[in-house]
């Protein structure tokens, strides 16, 4: 790490820790403490596993996606790409470290970086995919009960949605109109020739024509891979469904009753979307937010609904960080082809 990953990381943390201190500002500390030693640790420890799980499936896509090129690829190096990929999307605004973080760690281990590149786009197209695939199908059972209870959050809710749907009809366009797509893309980059400099144009064309151009060669080797795409997709949806959950446990750690796992999950699916929204690092104070307003019906007392808050976040977010960091201390054998 860098010295602004390394700022951007105590930044992080410190507002982190601010946000939880403000989430308690209204609430007895004393109470907290006392439902802390309520709290149900089989549950909390199942929620920390199914973090734990998520993140095992990712490595797995990893590897399944680079296991017949490179055979010699050790799974335990595959799952150091998404624990990279936790630590510096959770520093980097709207998470754009996150992809320039799985080819560094793929690099590391010897892999060509155009390969590499190639298949971190498609495993994010196959995970954007799913994600879609996952709203739709929450929103069906969902959105009235959020559209009645939750006003302020539905906008938000949809405008996360068309994000995530521009992004995977837009790498859509790119395997199937993908001539068509590699112009429009370059004449989107015209406002950079006529007033910048033509060798910043030139520059900035060539790499979206080489991006462009790997990525098609890719999704055309990865289509007619048909048992691969569908395992990806399998993965990919076990990876989303233990993560998804994560909220379900908590729950049920803090002595919850009556709640409907499909609509804790559904609930939880659509906080994710509107996280996507928010420019800061981690989505800092947006989630928090969200995930308060959201649980606050499921929680009659303000204490239980700031302690599952902040549960959430350590597990879901500062726990990814942390193994992150530990990951990356730990250097990869490089593979031969």
């Amino acid at each position: 790490m860098n010295w602004k990953n390394k700022l951007s990381l105590a930044v992080v943390m410190v507002v982190g820790v601010g946000i939880f201190i403000y989430s308690m500002k209204d609430v007895s500390l004393s109470v907290v403490q006392a439902e802390i030693g309520d709290l149900q640790w089989p549950w909390l420890l199942g929620a920390i596993g199914c973090m734990l799980i998520s993140l095992l499936f990712e490595g797995l896509i990893v590897y399944r996606l680079l296991q017949k090129q490179y055979p010699s690829y050790r799974f335990r190096d595959a799952l150091r790409v998404p624990l990279l990929e936790q630590l510096f999307n959770g520093i980097t605004p709207f998470q754009s470290g996150g992809q320039p973080a799985q080819l560094y760690a793929l690099l590391q281990s010897g892999i060509d970086a155009g390969r590499g590149t190639s298949k971190m786009l498609m495993k994010f197209i196959v995970y954007q995919s799913m994600i879609v695939v996952c709203f739709v199908i929450s929103l069906i059972g969902q959105f009235h009960y959020l559209a009645t209870k939750l006003h302020a959050l539905s906008a938000l809710v949809i405008f996360g949605f068309l994000i995530h749907f521009f992004v995977i009809t837009a790498l859509l366009m790119v395997m199937y109109w993908h001539s068509f797509t590699k112009k429009l893309v370059i004449a989107c980059l015209q406002p950079i020739k006529w007033w910048g400099k033509p060798a910043t144009y030139e520059r900035y064309r060539q790499y979206a024509a080489e991006k462009i151009d790997n990525f098609y060669q890719e999704s055309l080797s990865l289509g007619s891979d048909g048992r691969t795409l569908f395992q990806v997709s399998l993965l990919t949806l076990g990876q989303l469904f233990f993560y998804y959950v994560i909220p379900y446990f908590i729950l049920q750690a803090l002595q919850v009753k009556q709640i409907d796992v499909l609509m804790v999950v559904g609930m939880h699916i659509l906080i994710v979307m509107i996280i996507s929204l928010f420019p800061l690092p981690g989505g800092l104070g947006g989630a928090e937010f969200s995930f308060s307003v959201i649980f606050s019906t499921f929680l009659t007392q303000n204490s239980k609904v700031v302690l599952a808050m902040i549960l959430w976040r350590l597990i879901t977010y500062y726990l990814g960080m942390l193994l992150g960091m530990a990951a990356l201390a730990v250097k990869p054998r490089r593979v031969t082809e």
